[in-house]
């Protein structure tokens, strides 16, 4: 799962411990994410309070979907296979796509989105792999399908935030949980 040891849940911090726990009561299982990063319990807190601000963030346009769908877009980029899994079966579900998550992190171009999370996803993967060339026309391009400044904000936030997680995901070796590959993908078993 990783090239580092993950520590033992119960010798954690209790604001770890607490966490990962409420994680695993909603979702069934603890992602590896969320184990992989708590041998830095400073780092966890850190990286964990700016991916809630980002991905919780309300006073956006971007939908939870939208955000899911950069993920695996850029994270396809990245070539980060935990990324890609995970935030892929998150897109299913919030999409209510089984296809869309493959669809994106193969070619976005191609998949079955609306015209304005193309542009969204354009101006993702100029962030993620050409930023230096963003200008004041993406901003436009951006504008025209509605976003406003902040949600542009949020897009490039979003990119960068993963492009880091990307990095670390593959830098250490974490692998997606078995559970992520079949999430959102058949109706779930009551």
């Amino acid at each position: 799962m990783s090239r580092f040891p993950l520590p033992d849940l119960n010798t954690l911090p209790e604001d770890l411990r607490a966490k990962i726990l409420e994680v695993q009561e909603k979702s069934g299982f603890v992602p590896n994410v969320f184990l992989a990063f708590a041998r830095r319990p400073a780092e966890w807190r850190a990286f964990f309070a700016y991916h809630d601000a980002l991905m919780l963030r309300e006073a956006s346009s971007l939908t939870k979907g939208d955000r899911e769908m950069i993920i695996t877009t850029t994270s396809a980029a990245n070539h980060c296979l935990y990324c890609v899994v995970a935030h892929g079966a998150i897109l299913r579900i919030y999409e209510k796509k089984p296809l869309v998550a493959d669809q994106v992190a193969i070619n976005y171009r191609k998949a079955d989105i609306t015209p304005r999370q193309r542009a969204m996803l354009d101006f993702a993967m100029k962030v993620c792999t050409e930023s230096h060339t963003v200008n004041d026309a993406d901003y436009e391009a951006l504008h025209a399908h509605g976003f406003d400044d902040e949600d542009i904000w949020d897009i490039a936030g979003i990119t960068a935030f993963f492009g880091l997680s990307n990095r670390m995901a593959n830098a250490t070796g974490m692998l997606p949980n078995p559970e992520f590959y079949l999430l959102g993908r058949a109706p779930r078993q009551k």
